[in-house]
């Protein structure tokens, strides 16, 4: 095992610290919206929504950050394991919440693409301002 570059590991807890605080706000203000349009149920639909935004980015800067403390085989498979995840955890949460009477689904659809928009942005921002040494220690 190749061990943990110190600037990466600062770059991906900046990503997560920052994209969580920006879910938290995405919440807020989808809660906020979603009591006016369906009370708590839209509270509860902004919540949701917001959580699966979180948890799935959470995993991708996950899989990036442990697979690239390995191999390139390693890496591309990490990466593709938390995609798979991924995909099996969002097929999952959509069965179960189907038929969910209390699911406002536009304030959850509009939540869970502002949280995903802004997790974008977090991570262009982040990685832009990053200042990463080319050359080994």
């Amino acid at each position: 095992m190749a061990s943990a570059n110190p600037y990466l590991s600062a770059l991906f807890g900046r990503v997560l610290r920052l994209t969580s605080l920006s879910t938290l706000a995405i919440a807020v203000i989808g809660g906020v919206a979603g009591w006016f349009i369906k009370g708590t149920d839209g509270v509860l639909s902004a919540a949701i929504g917001a959580a699966m935004a979180l948890v799935f980015g959470g995993l991708t800067v996950l899989s990036v950050w442990l697979g690239g403390r390995y191999s390139l085989g390693i890496f591309f498979g990490a990466v593709m394991g938390g995609w798979l995840l991924k995909l099996v955890l969002f097929l999952g949460l959509t069965v179960a919440l189907k038929n969910a009477d209390f699911l406002a689904r536009p304030v959850f659809f509009f939540t869970v693409v502002a949280a995903i928009l802004v997790s974008l942005v977090v991570d262009a921002f982040v990685a832009s301002k990053a200042r990463i040494p080319a050359v080994g220690q």
